[in-house]
């Protein structure tokens, strides 16, 4: 899908066909896109396909006057046993000066897109390519901050659910925020390096009052990184508590079981002497039941002062 925005007074606003200073967003284009890209506006076919492809990480490059930026923003989806996985995806922005365009591709609908092009982000000129720039890596950022919120109320949420009850779905939701926490943490210290190179100005021209935007967007992203170091280790802990309250549970219901086995087995030993015609007395039918609920009691009694029925 290709859309093409452009800022009209103050506003950012869909054009029918590209301008001079405007943006092309392209979402999972099919190849007559592409070709419109290469073909008519002299794009670098591999900066194009290099955003779509899934296995790219973060870098920066340029090649006569495009610049192709690859950063990896957060996506949320939800998986088949209705578990939330965050995970990332490359997203390609590339900076064309000779065709005075900015241009976005992405493998899926991006929330960063959909913001921006919806006019819920302000202050956003199209013409003014570097400043554009900085906006979208500041959203993306921001949307990491979002989800890492949204994964450490997951991760308190299902701590409540697994105190009142183990069970394998909110431990599958436990494993599934860490392995997010994974990503998140691998695609934000590789945007990171990226930004870094970008504050350089070697490769982007940066302009004085794009510095604090610059700033805003390397805290941000620190700051991201910071938070997931944080929460994975507390989902690691809280794993490693989880799995020893199971195993220590499973101690305990096995120390039950033995204990009651060694209980009920003295009756049957008594009856057994008993039914072995050992010429043992049996003034009355109930003296070797006697003897049994005796053994038995008193076994129980000390069994209990050992603590085994705890």
């Amino acid at each position: 899908m290709l859309n093409i925005y452009k800022t009209i007074e103050n506003h950012v606003k869909p054009i029918s066909q590209y301008e001079p200073g405007c943006w092309i967003s392209l979402i999972n284009p099919n190849e007559q896109e592409i070709s419109y890209l290469v073909e008519e506006l002299h794009i670098d076919q591999d900066f194009v396909r290099a955003a779509l492809d899934e296995e790219e990480s973060s870098r920066i490059e340029t090649e006569e006057g495009q610049t192709l930026v690859i950063v990896d923003a957060p996506i949320a989806e939800k998986q088949e046993e209705g578990t939330l996985l965050y995970s990332t995806m490359p997203f390609g922005i590339i900076v064309a000066e000779k065709e005075k365009c900015f241009i976005t591709v992405s493998l899926r609908t991006n929330s960063v897109v959909s913001e921006i092009s919806d006019g819920l982000v302000k202050n956003v000129q199209t013409n003014l390519k570097t400043q554009f720039l900085l906006i979208m890596l500041l959203r993306i950022s921001a949307r990491f901050l979002q989800y890492l919120k949204q994964i450490d109320k997951a991760s308190s949420y299902m701590e409540k659910q697994l105190h009142k009850s183990l069970k394998n779905q909110d431990l599958i939701q436990l494993l599934g925020l860490e392995k997010s926490l994974v990503y998140f943490s691998t695609a934000l210290k590789a945007n990171d390096t990226t930004m870094e190179k970008i504050q350089r100005g070697r490769i982007i021209k940066l302009y004085e009052e794009d510095q604090d935007l610059l700033d805003d967007v390397l805290i941000e992203t620190k700051q991201a990184i910071e938070m997931c170091s944080i929460y994975s280790s507390i989902l690691s802990g809280t794993r490693d508590a989880f799995a020893s309250i199971i195993s220590n549970n499973l101690n305990i219901v096995m120390k039950v079981l033995t204990t009651l086995t060694i209980v009920m087995s003295i009756p049957t030993m008594v009856f057994s002497f008993y039914g072995m015609n050992t010429n043992l007395p049996y003034p009355y039918f109930w003296f070797p039941l006697a003897i049994a609920l005796i053994a038995s009691g008193l076994v129980v009694f000390v069994l209990i002062k050992k603590g085994m029925f705890h």
